[in-house]
């Protein structure tokens, strides 16, 4: 396969409720943070790791076009048959390749998502300090709260870059990218990290480009037709 471009898709993501993804709590002091958030270790500003975005995006798309596939036979996208089908591998790569030849290389590099330059600064200043939101378990009988743990959040308005590239080979179709924006918006109908289901991580995606054009029309435009199929 020969590469024919790389596209360079860069923009912002914008937390609107608490974004939670675990960090390291192996050594938790008495009172300390039972679920910290993952933090660069030198500099302790939080960021959104490239392999959270990559595997969210690729989850709700496998939930989304190919889940029919996955529950009748059991078999992840790299066993499509025939191997034009395996536009998610193609894109995301396969930990169990069997058609290198066909499918190529991984098309896509995410790229961790660090805090914007306005937030980077407050930080630095020590004016963003991180959220913690307290959890609990509520027993059925009494109807009062049980087991209180805090929950280290970054606080809604935070906003982060981030940058994808991705690969465009001969053999490949011309909407692989349309790909990336039904990714992105379905990230946005759901969410990133962890208790989603409890009003952490909605986002959305603000300024995106594609090798510096604005994306926001087409983004608009796949957010209509999410549901119909990709040719």
């Amino acid at each position: 396969m020969q590469l024919k471009h790389i596209y360079k898709i860069q923009g912002q993501i914008e937390v609107l409720t608490g974004l939670h993804i675990g960090g390291n709590k192996d050594n938790i002091e008495i009172g300390g943070m039972d679920q910290p958030i993952i933090k660069i270790p030198h500099a302790g500003a939080p960021y959104i790791p490239g392999s959270s975005l990559k595997g969210k995006m690729r989850s709700m798309l496998e939930t989304v076009y190919f889940a029919n596939f996955i529950e009748q036979t059991g078999l992840p996208c790299e066993d499509f048959n025939p191997p034009e089908n395996s536009v998610i591998s193609r894109i995301f790569g396969s930990s169990n390749n069997k058609k290198p030849t066909e499918l190529g290389s991984t098309r896509i590099i995410v790229r961790d998502a660090m805090l914007s330059e306005k937030f980077r600064n407050q930080f630095n200043k020590g004016n963003l300090v991180m959220e913690e939101k307290y959890e609990n378990t509520i027993h059925r009988i009494k109807g009062t709260a049980e087991h209180p743990r805090p929950l280290e959040r970054v606080p809604a308005g935070v906003v982060f870059d981030f940058a994808i590239s991705l690969k465009q080979m001969d053999a490949d179709s011309q909407n692989m990218i349309e790909w990336i924006w039904r990714g992105l918006k379905l990230i946005e109908l759901d969410g990133l990290g962890g208790n989603i289901s409890r009003g952490s991580g909605q986002v959305r995606f603000i300024n995106v480009t594609k090798d510096g054009e604005s994306q926001t029309e087409i983004l608009n435009e796949i957010g209509t037709k999410l549901w119909e199929k990709v040719s």
